[in-house]
């Protein structure tokens, strides 16, 4: 393997045993000093009427972009859908609901038969990835108002180097499998409350929320779309099917003639170059590598398990049940301890002590069974990463990336 494959191999072995020390067993309590949550900020509810009319406009914009991008091959075009995307979905519609949150809502639905999720979550989780099955991100170019405000602020992007894309690009797949924890275990809708563009478009956010999507959005200026690329965990669904899509964005209508204009035009890094047949590793070396990786990703796996599983406590502070019973147990450890009003609360509502710790005690078991899920999951992701840095396949001409590319045209080429 190559000295940045392992860089990156050597990194998340740091990163685990450091996880590893920081693991406590429940239920000694824990807290972060002066932390609170963002508030979960919840839009008025809609009628029928307009959750339909949401929905026929997600529909309209997705076929729109599709067809400006595949047959229009409209820059200009693409541009003014961002900027409804931003209007609509974004300051009129506050951000919600969105595709992006919506795989929280599809995630609590799979798990809890007594959650019954809203049509119009289902439909906006769906839609965008059958139109990426069947045209490419075409979701990511001109609807999702997320994406859509990052692109608005694109001046001068500078390019990123591919292993470091590769490796920022793995946060995307801990935000989504924590994203799934959470909801799974009905304890919190982390996307939506850390979203960083939804305070801006209620123009009501805390000054943090404001900061960290003003902090993004200056960034966006040099790094094209840095949520989209490094953060969003929607778009690890959209680059898995994204794969197989049909038809999708090309990077000249015709042939391609080597003319090398793409080659430093995408501001997201994801033209593929040529790889000439003659450069090819040995067969012997090809092997070697299959060789390490089939023993490297499953070690990895099973790593990430285990570290899941080991700091399962400190991921289920999040379930409000689960802090509280951490919070009760420190203040009957500690009587002079003033009480909160959570734990005041807790004691007017009649409820038993030991109730409460018997149901913290469940969602534990569930959290220690999601962690192994989890970890896994970001080890298998990780070991993927790995593989791709490893091995390379023949190309005859520049390509766009099927996975990574935003279905999204520049001046500079479309």
């Amino acid at each position: 393997m190559t000295k940045k494959t392992l860089y990156i191999f050597f990194l998340f072995i740091l990163l685990i045993q450091g996880s590893v020390l920081q693991a406590q067993r429940f239920p000694k309590p824990e807290f972060e000093n002066g932390h609170t949550q963002p508030e979960l900020q919840k839009p008025e509810a809609r009628s029928n009427a307009l959750e339909l009319l949401d929905i026929f406009v997600l529909l309209a914009s997705l076929s729109l972009v599709s067809w400006l991008v595949l047959k229009k091959r409209s820059r200009r075009g693409v541009l003014y859908m961002s900027i409804f995307s931003v209007i609509y979905f974004g300051f009129i519609r506050e951000g919600c609901i969105c595709s992006v949150g919506s795989l929280q809502n599809v995630a609590l639905a799979l798990f809890n038969p007594g959650y019954v999720i809203p049509i119009s979550a289902v439909l906006f989780f769906v839609l965008p990835l059958l139109f990426t099955l069947f045209f490419g991100r075409t979701f990511c170019a001109g609807v999702c108002p997320l994406g859509a405000i990052q692109d608005l602020v694109v001046i001068k992007p500078i390019e990123i180097r591919p292993w470091l894309q590769k490796t920022l690009g793995i946060i995307p797949f801990i935000y989504l499998g924590l994203a799934v924890l959470y909801a799974a275990t009905a304890s919190d809708f982390v996307i939506c409350r850390y979203d960083p563009f939804v305070g801006i478009y209620r123009l009501d956010g805390t000054f943090t929320m404001f900061a960290i999507g003003g902090i993004l959005l200056l960034v966006g200026v040099f790094i094209a779309r840095p949520y989209c690329r490094f953060f969003c965990p929607y778009g690890v669904l959209l680059n898995w099917v994204s794969r197989f899509s049909r038809k999708h964005l090309t990077i000249t209508p015709s042939n391609c003639i080597q003319c090398k204009l793409c080659e430093n035009s995408c501001p997201f890094g994801a033209i593929e170059k040529p790889v000439e047949e003659n450069i090819k590793l040995e067969k012997k070396t090809m092997i070697i590598r299959f060789l390490g990786l089939a023993l490297i990703i499953p070690l990895l796996v099973y790593i990430g398990g285990w570290t899941g599983s080991q700091i399962h406590e400190k991921l289920a502070l999040v379930n409000p049940k689960v802090s509280l019973a951490q919070e009760l147990i420190e203040a009957n450890e500690n009587p002079k301890m003033e009480e909160s009003l959570n734990i005041e609360s807790f004691r007017s509502s009649g409820k038993s002590a030991n109730e409460l710790f018997e149901e913290s005690a469940q969602i534990l078991d569930q959290f220690e069974i999601g962690g192994w899920l989890f970890g896994g999951f970001v080890g298998l992701a990780i070991g993927l990463t790995l593989a791709s840095l490893a091995i390379f396949r023949y190309r005859k001409d520049y390509e766009p990336n099927r996975a990574t590319c935003l279905s999204l045209y520049r001046p500079d080429f479309g």
